[in-house]
């Protein structure tokens, strides 16, 4: 069935791209479409019936060459069937969307075939797509992270004729070959240190690689810091993180499908699911995890600030998009893997819906992009109208605080900020003024798009061309015809994202945040150990404990396989494969009394055995003593109400916040709403006055932080400089310059030479051969000869 979801967007993909001559372009449309839904039918499927247990498809042997072996594996554990879910169901209703979107293309002339393009790049984007998050190794995932990123270039590059199109499809291609440096990096450094790249094997060497040390750029390292950083610098170019952020608005230049597709729900979260993937190694990497989870609150913030005034529909979305992956990123960071993961899920429903929400506004304005030109467009487009309201209760957070009750976003959302006010107060504190800023530029859009009247003629005049003097009659605007509704294809697509927007936080809050029990079944993790914090403390957070601790009681029972259930009152810390000590709890009684009892505990908060990976999709270890101190003293007045004991996870230290953390997300969200509604219902010149008062800091965040010009600056003109010098002087100057000297001068003046040797005369050949024989004859007397 795998193979099946895998392998079906990629037949599609090469009926419609290579067979539409034969077949049609409407056939090819339909046959790509069908492949992906059946891909999305299956993906719930084993969504809905997934057990836990990890289990490896292999389809091919693939690369062999001397200790570096791979198979081409279908990896299928709890992540990779998230991951199945969001790509094809996102990727089959954009399909779906797609017919209606691109039907009648201005970009293209009458009889220009274009759409079965359109459709196989999409297929081929989904098949990507699915290599990388089914890989069972990491070159495996490599090939998926470049396919996609060759989809994504193809697709934002897609009107090949606009040049801004395909400066923006270049751009996102650099801007990812730097981060894809980063990555092919550390799957080199991994390689080198662990001598494999299969995923096991990797996650088994994990704690040994936190005792490494590895030189890089002059300088020592510790390797699984190291490596982990390199990796994130990847998943910084993939997920447009701060600094290789400045690809992501640019690609909003490709067709509405492909934003709501590859810009918003699949591809720019893999960067996430690395990290998330890659937990068992981020684990032992704590200054890794602390850098990536500075970067995502930080790019959290920087996007959405730049949000709040941008003016292109699809650009706030891009922002929105940019400044949701930091939430994702932080969750991640502070090590609540499964928060990131539901982040990224609810995000998908809801990015996507606002994406084709856009599109179907853009079709509805006849392709109009700027909000500074909508208006009053709920009477006209209801339909998209509500469907976008859905989008922003959800993304806002909208939601009955202190319950589990509420819009997609309102859960995820919260889930990250609690968790960051455990793992960071930075991340916190930025996590919320973002949370506030979000919800400003939402419900900007909403407002500049759906109500007030119409500014369809100010032409972009601003915010305050809204009082009716510019119009004549009502909706006679530029575009001889009135903005109409999206046809019946375009709309079915946003009603069943608006179905994930709403229940999909309700529906799963509990195995992605809920019980820390729960998490580790669903996920296929082994039960954490129920010490107590001193317990727990005892362990040592290297492997030293647990090496000691395997040899003296490592009677057989006490490892169990791979496959085995390991009881759940004693088994070990954090969810793997092998119990040091705590194994099943009937045979080793003796051994490993109840976790209760703090000397049996000491090695379980370890995590995992040396030389085994650990069980279930995702890792997640108890805090070391120095986390354990900082946590209680963050949790201390709350800890004596709620919890008979210290949290010891971060999952259960994230239950226990402060109710005022809980609630501030819900507050934000309120003041972001309050401010949007005074500055765009109820007082629409205020925009205006406040961005001519506020004239640099407007202009500072209008042109997104000057990133573009900075690197304009730095890399750009540099580059063009060190070309244009080469090329006029080098390859000028020296390699012509040469070529034609030594053609033009000093060959015509040889052959001179030559001309005046050849003169007709006998004697003077003769002489020349008396020469040459006294020449002889004098160099074998002296060097020749039988010395």
């Amino acid at each position: 069935m795998a193979t099946i979801i895998l392998f079906a967007p990629l037949i599609g993909a090469l009926i419609c791209g290579f067979g539409w001559r034969l077949i049609g372009e409407k056939a090819g449309q339909v046959i790509t479409t069908a492949m992906v839904f059946l891909a999305a039918a299956l993906s719930w499927y084993i969504f809905l019936t997934f057990d836990g247990e990890t289990q490896q498809i292999v389809l091919m042997r693939w690369i062999e060459s001397g200790t570096l072996g791979s198979e081409w594996a279908i990896r299928l554990d709890r992540l990779t069937a998230i991951m199945l879910v969001v790509v094809n169901s996102v990727s089959a209703l954009v399909h779906l969307y797609s017919f209606g979107y691109m039907a009648h293309d201005e970009n293209w002339g009458e009889h220009e075939p274009y759409r079965a393009r359109f459709f196989a790049y999409l297929s081929f984007f989904t098949f990507a797509m699915l290599m990388l998050v089914t890989s069972d190794n990491l070159v495996q995932m490599f090939f998926g992270w470049e396919g996609v990123g060759v989809a994504s270039y193809l697709l934002i590059g897609f009107y090949y004729r606009k040049p801004s199109a395909n400066a923006a499809a270049i751009k996102a291609f650099v801007v990812n070959r730097v981060g894809d440096f980063g990555f092919a990096l550390g799957i080199f450094a991994l390689y080198y240190l662990t001598d494999s790249i299969r995923f096991d094997d990797v996650f088994a060497a994990a704690p040994a690689l936190a005792e490494t040390n590895l030189t890089f750029l002059w300088a020592d390292w510790n390797a699984a810091n190291l490596i982990g950083v390199l990796l994130f610098i990847g998943a910084m170019g993939k997920s447009a993180q701060l600094i290789l952020h400045t690809w992501l608005p640019d690609a909003m230049e490709g067709p509405t499908p492909v934003s709501a597709l590859i810009h918003a729900a699949t591809m720019v979260t893999a960067g996430v699911f690395l990290v998330c993937r890659m937990s068992p190694l981020y684990e032992y990497a704590p200054e890794a995890s602390a850098f990536i989870t500075v970067l995502g609150a930080t790019t959290a913030f920087f996007a959405a600030t730049v949000g709040l005034v941008q003016n292109d529909i699809k650009r706030v979305i891009a922002y929105s998009t940019c400044s949701q992956l930091g939430y994702m990123f932080v969750a991640a960071g502070v090590g609540v893997y499964s928060v990131a993961m539901f982040h990224l899920f609810t995000h998908a429903f809801f990015k996507a819906m606002l994406f084709l929400g856009a599109g179907s506004v853009i079709t509805a304005t006849h392709h109009e992009q700027d909000m500074r030109n909508y208006g009053g467009l709920r009477k006209k487009i209801p339909l998209t109208f509500w469907a976008m309201m859905i989008g922003t209760l959800a993304i806002t957070g909208v939601g009955i605080p202190l319950t589990h009750y509420g819009f997609a976003g309102f859960l995820s959302k919260d889930a990250v900020i609690e968790s960051a006010w455990v793992g960071s107060s930075y991340a916190f504190w930025l996590l919320v003024v973002a949370a506030c800023m979000t919800s400003f530029y939402s419900w900007r859009l909403m407002f500049m798009t759906f109500y007030g009247e119409s500014r369809a003629h100010a032409n972009g005049h601003g915010h305050d061309d809204h009082h009716g003097a510019v119009h004549d009659a009502h909706g006679h605007d530029d575009h001889h015809h009135e903005p109409h509704e999206s046809p019946m294809v375009m709309l079915i697509p946003l009603g069943v994202l608006a179905l994930g927007a709403v229940f999909s936080g309700m529906l799963w809050y509990k195995v992605f945040f809920g019980e820390e029990a729960a998490v580790r079944d669903w996920f296929g993790m082994e039960a954490a150990a129920h010490g107590d914090a001193h317990g727990e403390t005892a362990a040592d957070h290297g492997t030293e404990a647990a090496t000691e601790a395997h040899s003296e009681t490592a009677a057989t029972e006490t490892t169990p396989a791979e496959g085995t259930v390991v009881d759940t009152e004693a088994a070990p810390a954090e969810g793997t494969a092998v119990a040091t000590e705590a194994a099943p709890a009937e045979p080793v009684a003796t051994e490993a009394a109840p976790a209760e009892d703090h000397a049996a505990v000491e090695p379980a908060a370890e995590g995992h055995a040396p030389g085994v990976a650990p069980k279930g999709a995702i890792l997640m270890l108890p805090f070391t003593p120095e986390e354990q101190a900082v946590v209680d003293t963050r949790l201390d007045a709350e800890k004596a109400a709620k919890a008979e004991h210290a949290p010891t996870t971060m999952i259960n230290a994230a239950h226990v916040v402060p109710s005022w953390v809980k609630v501030s997300p819900f507050i934000a969200m309120l003041i972001g709403f309050a401010i949007a509604w005074l500055f765009y219902i109820k007082d629409p010149s205020l925009p205006r006055r406040l961005a001519v008062q506020q004239r640099p800091l407007y202009l500072f965040l209008l042109n997104k932080w000057y990133f573009d010009e900075l690197y304009d600056v730095i890399f750009v003109r540099p580059a063009k400089w060190l070309g244009n010098f080469l090329w006029k002087k080098g390859d000028g100057n020296v390699i012509d310059g040469s070529l034609n000297g030594v053609a033009m001068g000093v060959i015509p003046m040889l052959t001179r030479l030559a001309g005046r040797a050849q003169s007709g005369y006998l004697f003077h050949y003769a002489f020349a051969m008396v020469l040459g024989i006294v020449a002889l004859v004098t160099w074998m007397t002296l060097f020749g000869g039988a010395k």
